[in-house]
């Protein structure tokens, strides 16, 4: 086995591809992606069997920005019969680690997804073949490997597998969210998914606890201060267009029409900035970047918008200026950034400050 099958947005295989031939050349697991536009994954050969099994279990999926999804795969399994698709599959597993769970997805495009009733209908009597065959334990598991079957159109197939501790626990990597019927912006969903991917839900009591403080740069019509709002924080909101009147009612809310690049809070008790601004990626980011040096709050959360050309050699840019800027600074600090299911033309990233530092 020497493929790994990676997930992305429809549009942004040539991203994908880029950063996991970067990381497998850091890792000296050489190989080359195999990549066609508006699919919504990316083939990763490497030239060595046994690679894709070390590349899934060295690369931290958290630090890949473009993928949804990784899994150690064998090559396209084509032309699977009518009458008995479950066969070729068996085979295909043999030598895989005994899986936990079973996953039959697609990749995120409409021609694929029009494949996802099919994949329903055909997990059960396929789980039931693997735990005859002992490829999958006769209980899910969360902590046991995860059994992927990716069908790219009909009896078309990738199938492979990733490990819990090192993989995204959503199915087709998509954490599955629903839009508030009371959120004024559907780009509400883009935080509540930023907080689900970068946020373990076993600290949302601590790091997101009722009562704090939150900025929120660029508010109106206040999609994101909705999240902060309905976990019983409060926040300033910097916008010079109108708030929605339901968030104003709250009395959570103390909105500020001023420049969100000028303005600074009185008092030094923010835990949280967020900021959806449409403005330059790198701008926004040393913006960020001064707000935590400065002490000015804890953890960020902000989009950086991409350019049409060249978004992956700008995010690098980006990113690694402001790790630069912290490291300058003495900041201790973990950062985390992710092309969202809800996002675009843009990533999400988050900054959490590791030190105590004194507001300035």
């Amino acid at each position: 086995m020497n493929h790994v099958i990676l997930y992305c947005r429809p549009g942004f295989e040539k991203e994908c591809a880029g950063e996991v031939q970067d990381k497998a050349n850091k890792l000296e697991l050489f190989g080359f992606p195999r990549t066609k536009n508006n699919t919504g994954y990316v083939v990763f050969e490497f030239h060595q069997q046994g690679d894709a099994d070390k590349f899934i279990k060295l690369q931290p999926f958290s630090s890949l920005i473009f993928a949804r999804q990784m899994f150690a795969a064998t090559k396209l399994l084509t032309d699977l019969p009518q009458e008995d698709r479950i066969s070729p599959i068996l085979e295909a597993v043999k030598g895989f680690p005994r899986c936990g769970e079973l996953r039959i997805e697609t990749p995120d495009t409409n021609e694929a997804k029009e494949l996802l009733k099919f994949c329903r209908k055909f997990t059960v009597p396929l789980r039931q073949a693997m735990r005859k065959k002992d490829v999958l334990y006769a209980q899910d598991s969360t902590w046991k490997p995860v059994l992927h079957v990716c069908f790219i159109a009909p009896g078309c197939c990738f199938v492979g597998y990733s490990y819990t501790n090192n993989n995204s626990q959503f199915f087709m990597g998509i954490p599955r969210l629903k839009f508030p019927s009371d959120a004024p912006s559907r780009s509400t969903l883009k935080l509540e998914e930023a907080f689900h991917v970068f946020i373990p839900r076993d600290e949302w009591d601590e790091r997101l606890a009722p009562g704090m403080w939150g900025v929120d740069l660029g508010a109106c019509p206040g999609g994101w201060t909705y999240q902060l709002v309905k976990r019983s924080m409060f926040v300033h909101a910097i916008d010079n267009g109108q708030m929605a009147q339901s968030l104003m009612d709250t009395g959570q809310v103390k909105y500020h029409a001023v420049d969100g690049f000028k303005f600074e809070p009185a008092r030094k008790n923010v835990t949280w900035i967020v900021c959806d601004m449409i403005e330059k990626p790198a701008r926004v980011a040393h913006l960020m970047g001064e707000w935590l040096v400065k002490a000015w709050a804890k953890e960020a959360i902000f989009n950086l918008k991409l350019p049409m050309k060249g978004r992956y050699d700008e995010v690098l840019q980006d990113i690694e200026n402001l790790k630069q800027y912290f490291i300058k600074n003495g900041m201790k600090f973990e950062l985390q950034a992710k092309h969202l299911y809800h996002d675009r033309e843009e990533i999400t990233v988050h900054v959490r400050c590791l030190d105590n530092r004194s507001p300035h």
